[in-house]
C-alpha cells in the first residue's frame, strides 16, 4: 500500500494512498471468515456456514466493510508517519477523494488538528483601567428611586386637575373615522401620567383634566405600530375621568432602610447607602465590560495571537452564516445559487474573514480558560437557563429541555466560559477609582 503524507500547517494535514485490489480482497476474505462463526443462514447450522454462502448473502456490505478496513489502515499509517496522535484530531477525517478502478483505489484523506496556541504573556495585552467611580449624588438618586417605589397611590385630599405622575382612573373609547376599533375600549383603567404607557400624545392631553370631566383626545398611531389596521392612522378617544390619585412620599430615613433591608443585620440608612453604592459599582462595571472592554479585549487577542486554523471548522462556520443568509433570501435567489456554483462560492467567500475570526476566538477562549483555570459545569448552565426562564415567566425545565433537544447547551456553555474568562482577566487589571 502506497502512502504519502503532507503536513500542510499546524492545523491541517493530508494523507494520499493507493489501496491495491488485493488488500481489499484480503480484508473481505478475513471479514467473511469471521462472519461464518456468527451468521444465521437457513439450511446451515450456526458456525458452519461456508464462506462462499456468506459472501453471496452479504455481498456489497462485505465490500464496504473491507474498504472501510483499508481506509482505517491508511489513516493509522498516515498518522504514524505524521507523528500525530489520534486524540489530536478534530472531527471526523474527510475523505476528499475515493476513486475506484479495477486494480486499486486512489484515496485522499484530509484531517484537522487541534491547533497549538502560544498565548505568550497575554496579560500584557490588557491595559489597566480604573473602576467606574460612583458619587454620593448617584447614590442619592438611586435612593430617591427606591423611596418612590415604596409610595402608594391615594385619593386626593383636595380636588385639583390631573398632573404628571398622578394615577388617573378613567374610561376610554377609541374610534377611527367614527368606527370603534378592537382593543380601543376600557373601563376604570388606571393610567400613571408620564409613564408613556399609551400612544404618544394621549397622556399629555389627559393632564389637566378633572374628576368627572369628559374629553375627546386626538392622537395618531405611530407608523411602526404593531397592527396594520392602526399604524399611522388618526384616532379619537372619548375619555371620562372617574378619579385622580397622587403618590404618597416616603421619607428617606432609617425606617425606609429597615423596610428595604428586612432580615439583615444593621438595617440603617448608612448601611443601605453602602449597599446601594456597591450595587451601582457592579452595574457600572458590568456595563463597561459588556459594552466596551470585553469586545475590545477579544478583538485584541484575535488580532495578536496567531496560529493555524482547521479548514473544516472554518468551513462549518461559513456554512452556518450561509444558511442564515439563505433564510432571508427569496426562492428565486436560492435557485440562482443552486444553478450557478461560481456565484455560490463567491457568496461563501464573503463570510470567510468573519468565520476565521470566530473560529480563532473560540480556540483562544478555550486556551485562556485552561490558563486561567476557568470551568463552567453543566449544572451552572442549567441554573442560568432556569433563572432566565423564570425571569421571563416560562417553565424552567421546559426551557432547559428545549435548549438540550436543539443542541444549544454546548454553545451556551462556551458563551458562559468566554464571559468568565474575560471577566477574570479584566478584574486583574482593574484599579480602584
Amino acid at each position: 500500500m502506497e502512502i504519502k503524507t503532507n503536513k500542510i500547517d499546524g492545523a491541517n494535514a493530508e494523507i494520499e494512498a493507493v489501496i491495491p485490489r488485493e488488500v481489499v480482497d484480503a480484508n473481505l476474505e478475513k471479514i467473511a471468515k469471521e462472519l461464518t462463526k456468527t451468521a444465521s443462514v437457513q439450511g446451515f447450522r450456526k458456525g458452519k456456514v461456508p464462506v462462499a454462502i456468506v459472501k453471496k448473502q452479504y455481498g456489497d456490505k462485505l465490500v464496504q466493510d473491507a474498504e472501510a478496513e483499508a481506509l482505517r489502515e491508511v489513516l493509522n499509517k498516515g498518522l504514524d508517519a505524521l507523528k500525530i496522535a489520534m486524540d489530536s484530531l478534530i472531527g471526523e477525517p474527510n475523505i476528499s477523494k475515493f476513486v475506484k478502478s479495477d486494480d486499486k483505489i486512489d484515496v485522499t484523506v484530509k484531517i484537522a488538528l487541534r491547533p497549538e496556541i502560544e498565548l505568550g504573556t497575554y496579560a500584557d495585552m490588557v491595559k489597566a483601567f480604573k473602576k467606574p467611580a460612583i458619587s454620593d449624588k448617584d447614590v442619592d438618586a438611586r435612593l430617591e428611586q427606591l423611596a418612590d417605589s415604596q409610595g402608594k397611590y391615594v385619593d386626593l385630599k383636595r380636588k385639583r386637575m390631573a398632573r404628571k405622575d398622578d394615577s388617573v382612573i378613567l374610561d376610554f373609547e377609541g374610534s377611527i373615522d367614527g368606527e370603534l376599533f378592537e382593543g380601543g375600549t376600557a373601563k376604570e383603567f388606571a393610567l400613571v401620567l408620564g409613564s408613556n404607557q399609551f400612544i404618544p400624545g394621549f397622556e399629555d392631553q389627559v393632564i389637566g383634566m378633572k374628576i368627572g370631566e369628559e374629553k375627546i383626545v386626538k392622537v395618531t398611531f405611530p407608523e411602526n405600530y404593531g397592527g396594520d389596521k392602526l399604524a399611522g392612522k388618526d384616532a379619537e378617544f372619548k375619555v371620562n375621568v372617574h378619579n385622580i390619585q397622587e403618590k404618597t412620599k416616603t421619607e428617606i430615613d432609617d425606617a425606609l432602610a429597615e423596610k428595604l433591608l428586612a432580615g439583615q443585620e444593621n438595617p440603617t440608612l448608612e448601611n443601605l447607602k453602602t449597599q446601594i453604592k456597591a450595587q451601582l459599582e457592579a452595574e457600572a462595571v458590568s456595563k463597561l465590560y459588556n459594552d466596551e472592554l470585553k469586545p475590545a479585549l477579544l478583538e485584541t487577542f484575535v488580532s495578536k495571537i496567531k496560529f493555524d486554523l482547521p479548514e473544516f471548522v472554518v468551513d462549518q462556520e461559513i456554512d452556518v452564516s450561509l444558511n442564515k443568509k439563505a433564510s432571508t433570501m427569496s426562492e428565486e435567489e436560492i435557485q440562482e445559487l443552486r444553478d450557478n456554483t461560481d456565484k455560490l462560492e463567491e457568496l461563501r467567500e464573503t463570510f470567510r474573514d468573519e468565520a476565521q475570526k470566530s473560529v480563532r476566538a473560540t480556540f483562544i477562549i478555550d486556551s485562556l480558560a485552561s490558563a486561567e483555570n476557568v470551568k463552567v459545569e453543566e449544572n451552572e448552565v442549567m441554573q442560568t437557563i432556569y433563572y432566565e426562564a423564570m425571569q421571563m415567566g416560562q417553565d424552567p425545565k421546559e426551557a432547559y429541555d428545549k435548549y438540550k433537544e436543539a443542541g444549544y447547551l454546548p454553545a451556551i456553555q462556551m458563551s458562559m466560559v468566554e464571559d468568565k474568562v474575560l471577566t477574570q482577566i479584566l478584574n486583574s487589571k482593574m484599579k480602584e477609582a
